[in-house]
C-alpha cells in the first residue's frame, strides 16, 4: 500500500467515523427526548387515572341519590 493509498483510506475511514459519531449523537439526543416524553406521559396517565377515579366516585354518588329520590316517589 502506497502512502497515497493509505492517506485516502485513512481519510475515508475518518469520514466514516465522523458520520458514525454524528449518528450516535442524534440517537442519544432522540433517546433523551423519548425519556422526557415518557416521563411526561406517565405523569399525564397518573393524572388521568386520578380524574377517572374521581368521576367514577361522583357517578356512584349521583346514582345513589337518584335511587334514593326514586324510592321516595309515590
Amino acid at each position: 500500500m502506497t502512502l497515497l493509498n493509505f492517506l485516502n483510506y485513512y481519510a475515508s475511514m475518518d469520514d466514516d467515523l465522523k458520520a458514525l459519531e454524528q449518528k450516535l449523537s442524534q440517537l442519544i439526543s432522540l433517546c433523551e427526548d423519548l425519556r422526557k416524553q415518557n416521563a411526561q406521559l406517565r405523569l399525564d396517565l397518573k393524572a388521568t387515572q386520578s380524574d377517572s377515579r374521581l368521576l367514577k366516585a361522583n357517578m356512584a354518588q349521583a346514582s345513589e341519590r337518584i335511587e334514593a329520590l326514586m324510592e321516595s316517589l309515590p
